[in-house]
């Protein structure tokens, strides 16, 4: 059975209504009590990549914004002072458990040619060191490219580039909903139904929704890797999805797992 497989290597995007979605304080807090998950599961020889969005958000609470700002130097000012923040919830978060982070920010660009490699043999060293490596985009030099996604697909980019066991994309949300409001919780297939049942997002704080988190499970499984969406503020949620990706959220299967298991 799929869900008895080893998910070694794990990347984990955590988007920014995880832990701000209308708030007008972001709740720290559910970042910082993530580090135990993260301990415990490098403690069992998983290796864990982050994908973190939450800079914005951030910046907007330090500046006291109610709303995201508009203008680009001023999105790109509001990253910038929520960036380092950012870091150092996480930092706090691991270092209790003697565990190190490491901040990669990168752009489109860094997934072409010589940049590309040069990013993969980085992230592949931190992994070695036992590292937790946390990537989002630079949004501080970023233009078009700030408004793409909310992460989700640099997440299924990353999880290619690293040749990852699993992805895993934390919402506010316990997965795709049907028509009727219920979790699918198996997608073997992305079909234009599938599709129909994501809509935008009216979340101040970040940009996406589950139209682009339906983009990205469709890149993760075009290149084999299974993707689960869930909801990240369950308490144990990555250890348990880690442990079994079938047993909550939404799960989406490449092509080659299904013809296994028909």
């Amino acid at each position: 059975m799929q869900s008895q497989k080893k998910y070694k290597r794990i990347v984990i995007k955590i988007g920014s209504s995880v832990f701000a979605n209308g708030k007008k304080n972001p709740d720290t807090a559910l970042l910082k009590g993530m580090g135990g998950q993260f301990a415990g599961l490098i403690k069992k020889g998983h290796e864990i990549i982050l994908v973190s969005s939450g800079a914005i958000a951030l910046g907007m609470s330090i500046l006291k914004l109610s709303s995201r700002p508009k203008e680009l130097r001023y999105l790109q000012a509001t990253a910038a002072i929520g960036q380092h923040e950012l870091m150092h919830v996480y930092h706090r978060s691991l270092d209790k458990y003697g565990i190190n982070c490491a901040q990669l920010l990168l752009t489109w660009e860094d997934f072409s040619d010589r940049r590309y490699i040069n990013a993969k043999h980085t992230l592949n060293t931190l992994l070695q060191l036992k590292c937790v490596p946390i990537i989002n985009e630079n949004d501080t030099v970023a233009t078009e490219e700030i408004k793409f996604g909310d992460n989700d697909k640099l997440c299924a980019l990353v999880s290619i580039m690293v040749e990852a066991d699993l992805l895993i994309i934390l919402s506010d949300v316990d997965g795709l909903l049907d028509g009727d409001k219920k979790v699918i919780r198996l997608v073997e297939k992305i079909t234009p139904k599938i599709s129909s049942y994501a809509c935008p997002t009216k979340a101040k704080t970040c940009v996406g929704g589950m139209i682009t988190k339906i983009d990205a499970a469709h890149t993760s499984v075009n290149a084999g890797i299974p993707c689960v969406i869930a909801n990240g503020s369950r308490k144990g949620i990555i250890e348990r999805l880690a442990k079994d990706p079938f047993s909550c959220g939404t799960i989406f299967t490449p092509k080659i797992d299904n013809e296994t298991n028909s």
